[in-house]
């Protein structure tokens, strides 16, 4: 440990020493000598106080206040708080001949806080020779002669009647440097660490001092998050090309309330045109507006929403400052979350976003803190470990230690995840990764004879990590235990023991065994659509021509993106070409197409109020009209979201049945015949078509509703028939199904049909969005777009969109996206699986590695160009899966 105030390293303290500093406090300072015997503990603590008495004392300092215990009350403590419990040892006043006594009280207080003294400073004790001065110290001396008093090295009991070793500071505990001259506080003492310069002590080394989880180690300032929330300019103005008339001031863009008048009489008072773009305003305007005028008083006639006219004059005190008050004075969760809107976190100011308090931070291991070993990658911190230089002591004490650290980030590094950092936030890691780091975890216990499942482990994964951790799974199966593993990547299927093939179709085509045996045998099985694939009978063809870059294309590029790992790098993106953007798990990928491109995009063109990632600028923009994450998120969070709600066909549905004869003799509007409002659903159960069970300490159990059968509507509801079925019919069919039954109806086949397109056709209408798996999740949100009017000028971004699919529905997706391509649109994906990316007609590849050995662009062209590109891993698994006259072309041009 080193001082945190000093860096100086801290040594054990002696009681002379301790001495010497109270006795630099002013002459005629008061102070308690106090013993820390509980310090933020849970419990009553009941039988501590009666061995406080017994042992002659007769006060305590409970949680800063001082007690009187001697009457034989026992104080009432809330038994699941933490609580501190110090025992006043002597209340005494600083001067020059108080040394001895002083120095008495010390040693008993630290036999009582097993190590620990605390000296309240300040009001704390009487005057010396005072009616209440003297009992406390005299009466410990008294009963100490009598063998009253027992030592420091005290049996606890469960109520934690004994000190426990390395327990923190209170907040404020430790002293500041030059302590000696403080007027009031508490000044912390230590048989063990203190610094032997500026007095400062700090507690006993203990494993929770160095978790940011725990009070006693997290930074008091950010309570361990390692930032705090601050109104973000970029946020407020996310889009200078915009007027203030326009919205260019998001929190009071457009629409006449208070505080858009006062921004556009702020503008007229500094002369600038509110129907300007911002961009094209001086720059201390800007800041005006951002951070106040202090002493201009704007003038400005305020029109209330009943038209009346009134004068104001009121001193301007900026945009950022107003939205920070109201967010401090919020009362209201929801005026808080909207001001929040404008805010990003930056790192906290204490601990510069290391998370944890000074004494943590002070403690070094090889000149390195434990916030800066975190900070290392994998690699790293193997070899930073590795190489330190330890003395023989330190390396016996520590040899068990650095070997069960060494094999943990070995585990780490074999399933691919060496690039990662070992304080990488669990929010920020994709499914795979999570994963992979149980999976290590899971190495590591070295268990034998369990059963393993794992879902698409390869998500995310390179082809160049594959085997890493197919050879992580055989070394599992090797210890003992037994893999089943859900899987689609054809090299971990022909690396398997044994496959179960399930079909042969999705939905309610499926659910049969098809196939089951060794690849050999599944690959050898003509009813198994994944054995066509394995043998090679069934591919996903390479186009037979790109839509190679051509001159006069459009392109979209990015300027400097310096995210994360990214290295201020310039990329281009074809508009109107499928590009896919490649490279090792870690590279970038993600940093440069979701956290700089979309989110510059979505600021841009979509109004949203994010904040992208670093980087210059992003040229090329005019034309486009909009930008589409389609992810693999939920469509709905309630059973009441479903396909046909979400992609817009149930809205055509409900039209339709308002139509016909029986519904027009009836009344019945389009209202009727939703379920989310009153009037044709079944009130019994809100439309849901099921009750929610709440069962006491078990899982709710939902049943179907009594009334309507599960059917959702009521009675009269369900007696309007289109073409004999009912609008709870409709729901319940299928999309293909749906498409058939609804050929009639043009507006209503087109949206269905999308759904089929996408390999969707085995899913019910009214199939509840929370049953849907990611990866269909993702595919309605497709048919939705293709259901659309394209206009060729939308951007769709897909993070690996092939997870969770065969290669038969591969196949499906890639014609949607050829799809949207084809109508003029631009699609970019993030993508490894080699099928996607042999199909493209652009190709981004990033690496060359992991996390810091990543960040660069390594190649860019189409496949045929990638797979000859020196230095590309992708081009090397690439070279692979092309037609070799194609591969033997682009080497020959190469």
């Amino acid at each position: 440990p080193h001082c945190p105030n000093c860096g100086r390293p801290i040594t054990s303290q002696a009681v002379e020493q301790m001495v010497d500093q109270v006795l630099m406090l002013p002459e005629g300072t008061r102070v308690q000598v106090l013993g820390p015997m509980v310090r933020g503990r849970k419990g009553e603590h009941g039988k501590l106080f009666d061995e406080v008495r017994r042992a002659g004392f007769v006060r305590v300092r409970v949680d800063g206040t001082v007690i009187d215990v001697s009457d034989g009350q026992t104080p009432a403590l809330a038994k699941n708080k933490k609580h501190t419990v110090e025992v006043v040892v002597d209340r005494l006043v600083v001067r020059p001949d108080a040394g001895s006594r002083l120095a008495e009280a010390l040693e008993k207080a630290l036999e009582w806080g097993g190590g620990l003294a605390v000296v309240a400073v300040g009001d704390g004790a009487p005057a010396a020779g005072s009616a209440a001065a003297a009992p406390a110290g005299r009466a410990a001396r008294a009963a100490s002669a009598d063998g009253g008093v027992r030592d420091g090295d005290r049996d606890g009991d469960e109520e934690g009647a004994g000190p426990e070793p390395g327990m923190g500071p209170e907040p404020g505990a430790r002293p500041e440097p030059g302590a000696a001259g403080k007027a009031g506080g508490d000044l912390l003492f230590s048989q063990r660490f203190a610094c032997p310069e500026c007095g400062t002590s700090i507690d006993e080394l203990a494993p929770r001092l160095f978790s940011f989880n725990n009070p006693f180690g997290a930074c008091p300032e950010c309570t361990g998050l390692g930032v705090r929330m601050e109104v973000d300019p970029g946020l407020v103005i996310p889009n200078r090309r915009r007027s203030i008339a326009e919205g260019a001031v998001g929190p009071w863009g457009g629409g006449e309330n208070y505080f858009s008048q006062l921004i556009t009489a702020v503008a007229l008072h500094f002369g600038v045109d509110p129907g300007a773009p911002l961009q094209d305003a001086p720059s201390d305007f800007i800041q005006k507006l951002l951070y106040g005028a202090p002493g201009e008083r704007i003038d400005f006639e305020y029109r209330n929403m009943f038209g009346k006219v009134r004068p104001r004059h009121v001193v301007f005190e900026g945009v950022v400052p107003l939205l920070e008050r109201y967010h401090r004075e919020a009362r209201s969760p929801g005026m808080r979350q909207e001001i929040e809107q404008y805010m990003t976190a930056i790192p906290c100011d204490a601990c510069k976003g290391k998370r944890l308090k000074p004494d943590a931070l002070a403690v070094t291991v090889g000149g390195v803190n434990i916030a800066d070993l975190t900070a290392m990658t994998v690699v790293q911190g193997r070899g930073f470990l590795q190489e330190c230089e330890l003395t023989e002591r330190e390396r016996l004490i520590g040899r068990q230690i650095l070997k069960e650290i060494d094999e943990r980030l070995g585990f780490l590094a074999n399933v691919g995840l060496d690039y990662l950092t070992l304080s990488r936030a669990a929010g920020t890691l994709s499914g795979g990764e999570s994963q992979r780091i149980r999976l290590a975890t899971q190495i590591g216990s070295g268990l034998v004879g369990v059963l393993y499942i794992l879902d698409e482990p390869s998500i995310g994964l390179h082809q160049r990590d594959n085997a890493r951790l197919i050879a992580t799974l055989r070394r599992l199966r090797d210890l003992g235990n037994t893999l089943i593993v859900v899987e689609h990547d054809e090299e971990t299927m022909r690396a398997a023991d044994y496959i179960i093939d399930i079909g042969p179709g999705a939905g309610a085509d499926g659910g049969h065994v098809v196939a089951a045996g060794t690849p050999e045998q599944i690959a050898a099985n003509p009813a198994s659509v994944t054995g066509d694939f394995l043998a090679g009978r069934r591919r996903i063809p390479i186009p037979p021509q790109r839509r190679g870059p051509a001159p006069g294309d459009r392109w979209l590029t990015v300027k400097a993106a310096a995210a994360h790992n990214l290295k201020h790098i310039d990329v281009s993106f074809p508009l109107g070409r499928f590009t896919c953007v490649t490279g090792v798990s870690g590279s970038g990928k993600s940093s440069l197409v979701n956290e700089v491109l979309y989110k510059r995009l979505a600021a841009d063109l979509n109004g949203a109020r994010i904040r992208p990632g670093p980087h210059g600028d992003v040229l090329g923009l005019d034309g486009l009209t909009k930008v589409v994450d389609v992810d693999q998120s939920p469509i709905g969070r309630t059973p009441r979201s479903n396909p046909a709600t979400y992609t817009g066909v149930f809205d055509d549905i409900r039209d339709l049945f308002a139509r016909t004869p029986e519904a027009r003799t009836r009344g019945y509007s389009k209202g009727r015949f939703s379920f989310n409002v009153r009037g044709g659903r079944c009130e019994a159960c809100s439309g849901d078509g099921i009750i929610k069970i709440e069962m006491h300490f078990l899982p709710d159990v939902y049943v179907p509703c009594e009334v309507c059968k599960g059917r959702r509507y009521n009675r009269e509801t369900l007696e309007v028939l289109y073409r004999g079925r009912s609008i709870s019919d409709v729901l319940e069919m299928s999309a293909s199904e749906a498409a058939a039954f609804f050929a009639p109806v043009p507006a209503i086949r087109r949206r269905l049909q999308t759904i089929v397109d996408v390999g969707l056709g085995y899913i019910r209408l009214g199939q509840p969005a929370t049953t849907l798996s990611g990866g269909e999740a993702q595919r309605v949100k497709l048919a939705t777009e293709l259901s659309r009017r394209s206009d060729g000028g939308a951007v769709y971004i897909l993070d690996e969109p092939t997870t969770g699919l065969h290669a038969a529905d591969i196949e499906k997706l890639l014609q949607v996206l050829h799809r949207l391509v084809d109508a003029g649109d631009t699609v970019i994906v993030i993508e490894h699986n080699l099928d996607v990316i042999k199909t493209a007609d652009w190709i981004i590849d990033l690496g060359p590695a992991g996390g810091d050995r990543g960040g660069e662009v390594v190649a860019v062209g189409t496949p045929e160009e990638i797979a000859v590109a020196p230095g590309s891993y992708t081009g090397q698994f690439l070279r692979h899966v092309l037609d070799l006259p194609a591969y033997a072309q682009a080497a020959g041009q190469s």
